[in-house]
């Protein structure tokens, strides 16, 4: 099969820089004890380097039918290992026995969504190393205090330390998009769990960003309902607030809530 066209619909941009494939390949740190997963090779720019440096560890997922016949007919040592699928839908748990470290230029409609997923599996995805818009890059590396801290942010950084590692210019990609990309590498922290509700804590973040302009007290009336709380915290706004921070008001409105339910 001849070179395969670009999707829009599938948010296809084929890296065609060898060099900064082979920079994606070599960000991973440390030793891999698990398995490599490629999402989205596309035609393979990416997954010609990691086959050299992981053979037959390296497993790929690919939705896009063309492209999973390119990959078969070029890379004839990954047959075997080409999940033809949708990433969001794959169950990591029962498909892969040991750690899974992600990789991949990612789409940019799903890239979010794909973070959250390694989130959900975090207990098997030690690493991730991808390819977003520079924008949502930028956000998830980063610090409280500042514009582009949000729900990403706080989320990821709970669990991972993340790294910005490099910027990309839109003229090495097959179409060229219309911003610039980024490649950042997130690795698994050591916090185990959370000393609250992860399913509350989970809801505060998203709920305080979702009206990030006005301080804690009035984002979270959903959650408080007519609880209210002298507590100099929730006169902050949300991107005022650290992971720990978060963690803490969690523990704060789970005693309030579980005061108010025993009274």
């Amino acid at each position: 099969m001849d070179k395969v066209r670009a999707k829009k619909h599938l948010g296809q941009h084929f890296l065609t820089d060898k060099n900064i494939a082979k920079n994606i390949a070599d960000s991973f740190i440390g030793e891999i004890d698990g398995y490599v997963l490629e999402i989205g090779p596309g035609m393979g720019v990416l997954t010609e380097h990691l086959l050299k440096k992981y053979t037959d560890k390296l497993y790929v997922v690919e939705i896009d039918r063309d492209s999973v016949a390119y990959l078969k007919d070029n890379y004839f040592d990954l047959t075997k290992n080409i999940i033809e699928g949708d990433f969001l839908k794959l169950d990591l748990q029962k498909y892969f026995t040991e750690n899974i470290y992600i990789i991949g230029n990612f789409p940019y409609n799903i890239s979010s969504q794909i973070l959250f997923k390694a989130i959900e599996n975090r207990d098997k995805v030690p690493q991730l190393v991808g390819m977003f818009q520079k924008e949502v890059a930028e956000r998830i590396a980063s610090n409280p205090g500042t514009k582009a801290y949000g729900i990403l942010s706080v989320l990821l950084q709970t669990f991972y330390t993340v790294e910005y590692l490099f910027t990309v210019h839109e003229h090495v990609f097959s179409p060229p998009p219309k911003v610039k990309s980024a490649v950042i590498r997130i690795k698994r922290n050591n916090r185990d769990k959370l000393s609250c509700d992860e399913k509350l804590f989970f809801k505060i973040v998203k709920t305080s960003f979702n009206q990030r302009r006005k301080t804690l007290s009035n984002s979270l009336k959903p959650i408080l309902l007519n609880l209210k709380s002298q507590d100099d915290i929730f006169k902050k706004r949300p991107e005022q607030l650290s992971v720990e921070q978060f963690i803490e008001l969690t523990v704060l409105i789970e005693n309030m809530l579980s005061e108010n339910k025993n009274s």
